[in-house]
């Protein structure tokens, strides 16, 4: 069977990998968002000292389903997102590898993980809308609260229009296209180099046999750390993009650009990094959840490529 034909390797691999990571994580998930709205002019958000005071306080006052709010479209997004992710990414693999012999260079690697991050954003943008104004409703909203994923699809169709779903559109692209480009890209070249390191030192043949959930860990959190650094700011500005608007409609910030310029005046640098120890300890971990069950999964999913 052809290697078009077993695409959705990588897409079951991926859609797993981003369940696991999302049930393990997603508390944190809550902490980062609620920070990163956080710009110290509004009364409807609670005040936190630190993620340990976040998670205490949100599990006191709203109990667990406060720490798990907007979790199904979470799960959904992450799920959809990851799947697409990786077989976006392996068809474009496919595609640049065509007529090319041995590995593929730094450059085709980094422009198979912009090409899927630009298309994953576009599909997915109306589930992380959705999910980030589920996460932020807490006892201090005045709006009314969102039932659940269909009720806030119908409320912000019915206020806003079909447009609201994808506001914060244009630094979600920017943010999934470098962000997936360089922590794939730091992946795959410390993943070969470690391949590379191991083949010389044990003298084996099989790649795919070398690295062990360990490695893959290591290589996951690495590649995320890099990532996370370089385009934190992105999703601050997505996140706060896509805030719920008052009960008269006015949004807290009409576009990406008044983000940029009322973070920058009130805020200064540091403003574009809030919310970022919560995600890095949500992220580098799971990050490292994700790859050693995308590559286990693939290793168990290869013996079915090799029977058929």
């Amino acid at each position: 069977m052809s290697q078009s034909q077993w695409q959705w390797e990588n897409a079951t691999a991926g859609a797993v990998a981003g369940f696991a990571t999302v049930a393990a994580m997603y508390p944190l998930d809550i902490v980062r968002t609620r920070f990163q709205v956080n710009d110290g002019r509004v009364t409807n958000f609670p005040t936190y000292k630190n993620t340990a005071h976040a998670i205490f306080t949100i599990s006191r006052l709203e109990g667990l389903k406060g720490l798990y709010a907007g979790f199904l479209p979470a799960v959904l997004g992450s799920t959809v997102s990851w799947g697409l992710y990786f077989f976006f990414y392996g068809r474009a693999k496919q595609r640049y590898s065509k007529n090319r012999e041995g590995t593929l260079s730094s450059g085709l690697h980094l422009a198979s993980a912009a090409e899927a991050g630009a298309l994953v954003s576009l599909c997915t943008n109306p589930i992380w809308l959705i999910k980030t104004r589920l996460q932020l409703q807490n006892p201090l909203n005045q709006n009314r609260r969102y039932a659940g994923i269909y009720d806030a699809l119908r409320t912000i169709l019915r206020e806003e229009g079909w447009t609201a779903l994808y506001k914060g559109l244009g630094p979600g692209l920017l943010m999934q296209v470098s962000h997936g480009a360089i922590q794939f890209t730091a992946y795959e070249e410390l993943r070969r180099i470690m391949v590379d390191y191991k083949a010389r030192k044990q003298k084996s043949e099989s790649a795919s046999n070398l690295l062990n959930s360990f490695d893959y860990a290591v290589l996951g959190g690495s590649s995320k750390i890099a990532a996370i650094l370089i385009t934190y700011p992105f999703q601050v500005i997505r996140t706060r993009t896509q805030q719920r608007p008052s009960d008269e409609g006015i949004p807290r910030y009409m576009n990406s650009w008044h983000v940029v310029k009322e973070t920058t005046r009130f805020e200064g640098l540091r403003g574009f990094y809030k919310g970022i120890t919560p995600n890095l300890l949500k992220n580098v971990p799971a990050s490292s959840i994700t790859f050693i069950v995308y590559e286990n999964v693939l290793k168990l999913l290869r013996p079915v490529r090799k029977n058929d």
